[in-house]
C-alpha cells in the first residue's frame, strides 16, 4: 500500500486524522489554519479530494463538505477520503472571494512558496494535497447575486471527464476547458483529474443545490469502489456545449419571466426590463434555444450587465 503523507504527517490504513495545516499568521500573528480531514479505510482504493471555499465567499460548496461529514460520508470503504471545508480561510472569514492581496486564490496555482500571499496559500495544495491524490471535485457558487443552477465543469474532449461527471449526476453538465493558473489545471499537469461543481449564489444557502452535490459524491464514491452505496440519478444530466449571457440593453429594473434551469426556445420572451417611474418596459428575448443555467438576481441592473446564462445543448 502506498504511503500518504500530508504537511509532515503520515496517515497509516484504518486511520482518521484531522491536520491543522498553517498556512499563514494575521497581521496580530494569530495562526490561520486549514483543518484537513483525512480518513483511511485498511482496505487499500483510491484517493478522492473533496473541497469548498477556494473563494472564501462560496457557501454552498462549504456546507456541501460539510453536511458530507456531518453525515460521515467521508469514512469509505476502500481507499482515502480527504476533505477541506473551507480552503480560503481568509476570504472565508472576511466575507469575500479573495484573499488580502486582492489576489484570485483559482488564479494562483501552482503556486510560490514565496511569492504572494495567494501564491503561498496555492503552494500548499500544490505540494502537499496533489501529489496523494488520484480524483477531486472541487465545489464552487456563482458570483455575487448570480445564481447557477446545479451544473458540473468537465473537459469534453476527455472521455475521463466525461464520465466522472456523468457519474456524479448534475443536472448540467457543462463543457469548461481548463483555464490559466487555475487549480484544475494545476492538476491536470500533474495527472490528476479534478472536476469543479458550481451552484448557487454566494452567501445563501439553497437547499437543492446542497443536496445535489453530496449526492454527486457519494456517486462518484460508489464508482470508484470507495462505498457501495449511492442515490440514483432521477434525471439524466443536459451536456451544454455552448453558453452565453444575455446582457441588459438598457438599465432600469430586470424582471425575469423564466425560472432558473427552464428549457427556452429562441426569441422567447424571458424577461423584462422597466424604469423605476413606469415609463417604458422592455422585453427581454432569447436569443437562442437551451437553457437557462444561471439567472442575475440583482433587480437594479445597468447596460451590459449579465441577466440570464443560457447554454445549448449537446
Amino acid at each position: 500500500m502506498r504511503n500518504i503523507v500530508i504537511d509532515g504527517h503520515e496517515v497509516a490504513p484504518g486511520e482518521e486524522l484531522q491536520i491543522n495545516a498553517v498556512i499563514g499568521r494575521l497581521p496580530t500573528r494569530t495562526p490561520i489554519n486549514i483543518p484537513v480531514f483525512v480518513n483511511r479505510a485498511v482496505e487499500d482504493g483510491p484517493v478522492l479530494l473533496i473541497m469548498a471555499g477556494v473563494h472564501g465567499d462560496e457557501t454552498n460548496g462549504i456546507e456541501i463538505v460539510r453536511r458530507f461529514l456531518k453525515n460521515k460520508y467521508n469514512k469509505p470503504t476502500r481507499g482515502t477520503i480527504i476533505a477541506i471545508p473551507v480552503y480560503n480561510v481568509y476570504g472565508f472569514i472576511n466575507h469575500s472571494r479573495g484573499l488580502p492581496d486582492g489576489k484570485d486564490l483559482n488564479r494562483s496555482f501552482p503556486g510560490s512558496q514565496s511569492g504572494s500571499l495567494a501564491s503561498r496559500v496555492a503552494h500548499f495544495l500544490t505540494t502537499q494535497i496533489i501529489p496523494v491524490i488520484d480524483y477531486g471535485l472541487d465545489f464552487h457558487t456563482g458570483g455575487k447575486s448570480h445564481n447557477n443552477y446545479p451544473q458540473i465543469r468537465a473537459y469534453f474532449e476527455s472521455e475521463a471527464d466525461t464520465e466522472l461527471a456523468q457519474i456524479f449526476g448534475a443536472p448540467f453538465i457543462i463543457h469548461s476547458g481548463f483555464r490559466d493558473k487555475s487549480l484544475r489545471k494545476s492538476a491536470a499537469k500533474a495527472g490528476k483529474q479534478i472536476l469543479v461543481y458550481e451552484g448557487g449564489e454566494t452567501l445563501r444557502l439553497r437547499k437543492h443545490v446542497i443536496d445535489s452535490g453530496v449526492n454527486g459524491i457519494l456517486r462518484v464514491m460508489k464508482h470508484l469502489g470507495m462505498r457501495d452505496e449511492a442515490p440514483e440519478i432521477i434525471h439524466k444530466p443536459i451536456f451544454i456545449e455552448n453558453s452565453s449571457w444575455v446582457r441588459a440593453k438598457y438599465a432600469g429594473l430586470h424582471h425575469s419571466l423564466v425560472r432558473n434551469g427552464a428549457k427556452v426556445e429562441k426569441k422567447q420572451l424571458i424577461g423584462l426590463i422597466t424604469d423605476p417611474y413606469g415609463q417604458f418596459e422592455k422585453q427581454i428575448k432569447s436569443p437562442m434555444d437551451g437553457y437557462v443555467i444561471g439567472i442575475n438576481n440583482y433587480p437594479v441592473v445597468n447596460m451590459g450587465d449579465a441577466l440570464l446564462h443560457i447554454g445549448s445543448a449537446k
